[in-house]
């Protein structure tokens, strides 16, 4: 079963994160590079503090619960002091401004003639500063999108985070090559739920932003936040959306996913939860000592504490499941994993996990529980283990509320997990290093004059000047590869067949399995430079990006310098055997047996020759025989 979109409220409201293509980075001069190499290591821990109201910040609180020590990792080349946090930030990108203007003047935006850097709280480690410095640009404006004017929130100016490697129970490792590259957010008002409509929005404004010619394209240079809600539900945002695929099954999930929590809140009206508190909890680390489960003794044996709470009149409110996979225990349980715990066990799923049912009855006395009674058991390290308790009671408390407002990560599969408490009003204050960004006159001027054709010209456009028809022409523009094409468009003069191998061939290796990462932009730019100097066939491209995403070569070069390749003289030897040895088949099928033949030539010549010409001299050869 399924919600019924049209009837449960669906609010829907975008947040486009799309990273710049200035020459360097938003307060500093360092270039904007992914390296692999980091010859600079240091390490931070990231303490709370009060904002100027005197207040902490919830999703500040929540990510120091987590005592987490930081590695940063950092290569002089795409980071500097600035990015250590050792040194104050420098004049703002002129390149990054005038972008970021260009795009408020293309959405008809109100610009400010002045704007000032603040600090967004960020302690998770993303920012070696505890900080995100962001700066609103304008205010207002639209978007039309299949004849309906979607309205522009706001229009900021940011940095980027650093990027994740590796997240342990005590530790995350960043790389600073992305910390500070220039980022534009366009947060847009909030549309009732279509979640195609919501996608069509999304492709409108990514393609209008790269009509400028001044935005990144890749993997991860632009990412979707998605806030949902339902009637009578808190707003959840939904961060890392980076397919437009992705963006309508996140929608889908999280409709289900609040109306069946808004289900679940409605079974819960009559229990009494408030009095519910971690003091409540008993410790039955040694109760369990002699228990069979794994699970149990692999904590028993790690020194973990295992705490056990009851709760009244909770039976079945555990594991009751509205929809298919929308479950109270299941949120519960992606709590506590943010504080290194796996998860939790509870009464609705129990005997269960090597836990017998002597354990369960006895532990039910344990805790004075009746049959319709409910609890649950978690393990953790002590100094962890506070914390999680009170994560999950507040989580349980919650639920007789409906959807709680927080901040979730969107997932591959197209759910979404528990990520942080949504942030509060505490979490801006004014960054006292940078003066007020003032906008002149002739910024202005700069950017309305810059504002790039729409999108159907600009395809028009590309059409006229490479011969495309108009999907290929539309292809290759939503593509990762348009300044790749027509820059190899410069030298190989077959754009048609340059844009094919850009967006099919390569998406059909993918398909296959093979890594898109292993074929860089230089591969290729070299493969198509020896297909223009005839050195390769045609024929060859496809099997030099399939043997390099294998990790087969390294290189085109490579490949060419392996092949052995077939001169004239070897190629007619080669093609009157193979027309010699079907003889019978040409005289039986006539011209019909060219492509028979031509298949048998490919299994032994692809890569070696061009079909084109292997075709044109076998279609002679089997003319001169059917004539006499």
């Amino acid at each position: 079963m399924e919600p019924q979109i049209d009837k449960i409220g669906l609010k829907i409201g975008l947040e486009i994160h799309q990273q710049l293509a200035t020459n360097k980075k938003l307060f500093c001069g360092c270039r904007q590079l992914e390296l692999e190499e980091y010859p600079l290591r240091f390490t931070r821990k990231l303490r709370l503090a009060k904002s100027e109201l005197g207040k902490y910040d919830p999703a500040a609180l929540f990510e120091s619960s987590k005592s987490k020590q930081i590695q940063y990792f950092a290569n002089p080349q795409s980071s500097c002091l600035v990015e250590y946090d050792d040194e104050p930030p420098h004049k703002l990108d002129q390149d990054a401004k005038d972008t970021a203007l260009i795009i408020a003047s293309a959405l008809k935006s109100d610009i400010f003639d002045e704007s000032y850097v603040m600090r967004k709280i960020v302690i998770d480690g993303s920012n070696t500063s505890g900080f995100q410095r962001t700066m609103l640009v304008s205010q207002g404006g639209h978007i039309r999108v299949d004849g309906q004017d979607v309205g522009v929130q706001t229009i900021c100016l940011e940095e980027d985070a650093a990027k994740l490697l590796k997240d342990t129970d005590s530790t995350r490792e960043y790389a600073l090559d992305r910390l500070g590259v220039p980022l534009v957010e366009i947060a847009l008002e909030p549309v009732e739920g279509n979640p195609v409509f919501v996608k069509k929005i999304a492709l409108t404004l990514g393609r209008l932003l790269r009509v400028t010619r001044r935005v990144t394209r890749g993997i991860g240079s632009i990412r979707q936040d998605v806030n949902v809600s339902v009637s009578g539900g808190g707003i959840v945002e939904v961060k890392g959306v980076q397919q437009l695929d992705q963006l309508e099954k996140v929608i889908l999930y999280e409709a289900k996913r609040q109306h069946g929590l808004q289900i679940i809140a409605q079974k819960l009206e009559k229990i009494d939860l408030d009095s519910i508190s971690r003091e409540q909890s008993v410790d039955v680390t040694s109760f369990f000592a002699d228990c069979k489960s794994k699970i149990i003794q692999k904590s028993i044996k790690d020194g973990y504490t295992i705490k056990s709470l009851g709760i009244k009149n909770f039976a079945g409110m555990f594991g009751y499941e509205p929809y298919e996979g929308i479950r109270l225990g299941k949120e519960l349980g992606q709590q506590v994993r943010f504080f290194g715990i796996g998860g939790i066990f509870h009464s609705d799923e129990l005997p269960n996990y090597g836990i017998e049912q002597d354990y369960v009855n006895k532990l039910r006395a344990l805790l004075k529980l009746e049959k319709n009674d409910g609890f649950f058991i978690i393990a953790g390290p002590k100094d962890k283990l506070e914390f999680a308790l009170d994560a999950v009671i507040n989580r349980i408390k919650a639920a007789k509320n409906g959807v709680p407002a927080e901040t979730r990560a969107a997932t591959n599969t197209g759910e979404t997990v528990f990520l942080r408490p949504r942030p509060g009003s505490s979490r801006m204050y004014p960054e006292t290093d940078i003066p007020p960004i003032l906008v002149s006159k002739q910024e202005l001027e700069f950017a309305q004059r810059n504002v790039p054709k729409s999108w159907d010209e600009t395809i028009a456009d590309l059409q006229k000047k490479y011969g495309l028809n108009l999907q290929l022409a539309e292809q290759i523009f939503d593509s990762d590869y348009l300044e790749l094409f027509e820059s190899v468009c410069t030298k190989y003069k077959n754009p048609n067949f340059v844009a094919s191998v850009l967006c099919s061939t390569i998406t059909n290796l993918q398909r296959q399995g093979l890594d898109q990462m292993l074929l860089k932009p230089e591969h290729i730019t070299r493969t198509f430079e020896l297909l223009s100097d005839n050195k390769i066939a045609k024929e060859s491209v496809e099997i030099i990006f399939e043997n390099i995403m294998s990790g087969k070569i390294k290189s085109p070069d490579e490949f060419a310098q392996n092949q052995s390749s077939f001169d004239d003289l070897e190629l007619e030897k080669f093609l009157d055997n193979l027309v010699q040895n079907n003889i019978g088949i040409i005289q039986k099928q006539g011209t019909h047996s060219t492509g028979m033949l031509m298949g048998m030539a490919m299994k032994s010549l692809r890569g070696k020759v061009s079909g084109e010409k292997i075709s044109k001299s076998l279609e002679s050869k089997i003319a001169k025989i059917l004539e006499k």
